[in-house]
């Protein structure tokens, strides 16, 4: 038997290792269909919800060192969501089936080795999806290109009109 929480922690461990987030919620109250459904909404962004005993998640944690409050998270009916990249595309899903459904409740989670609380989840979930914040991202830093561009580019102009002008009087 200890070798096999030994397996399923270790399993825990692997995927806490390759996702750079894990949220923590209270699955408690859903229904199969519910937690189907989110499962599902979850999967389309990249991310797993999955239940596991509070003290086989907190020994993953351990191992992981993610910081001692996490262990704070862990009680209850507690499921985590861990994914591959965008932590705010998973939290939206999150929050929004919450939202419809009630359920499951956020507690919080870890974002990059730092401990996240349930407000800053919910931040994380009202940003923008990763895709518009990297177009607003190489806007900021093609803006500064375009202002050189267009102050080298005026004395050619200024030029070009003096000699159209120069050539329209004469």
């Amino acid at each position: 038997m200890k070798e096999v929480k030994q397996v399923i922690i270790d399993e825990i461990l692997e995927r806490l290792n390759d996702s750079p987030f894990m949220l923590v919620a209270d699955y408690g109250g859903m229904t199969v269909p519910q937690f189907e459904e989110l499962r599902g909404k979850l999967k389309e962004k990249g991310a797993k919800f999955q239940v596991a005993k509070n003290s086989f998640v907190r020994r993953a944690a351990e191992s992981a060192e993610y910081p001692e409050g996490i262990g704070d998270m862990l009680s209850g009916q507690t499921a985590v969501v861990t994914g591959d990249s965008d932590v705010c595309a998973a939290a939206k899903a999150l929050k929004d089936f919450a939202k419809s459904a009630g359920k499951p409740e956020i507690r919080g989670g870890v974002l990059d080795g730092e401990l996240l609380d349930e407000a800053k989840v919910k931040a994380l979930a009202d940003l923008p999806p990763m895709e518009v914040l990297q177009a607003q991202l190489l806007g900021v830093l093609n803006m500064p290109a375009q202002q050189l561009v267009t102050v080298l580019d005026q004395p050619g102009a200024s030029l070009a009109r003096v000699l159209q002008a120069k050539h329209d009087q004469g």
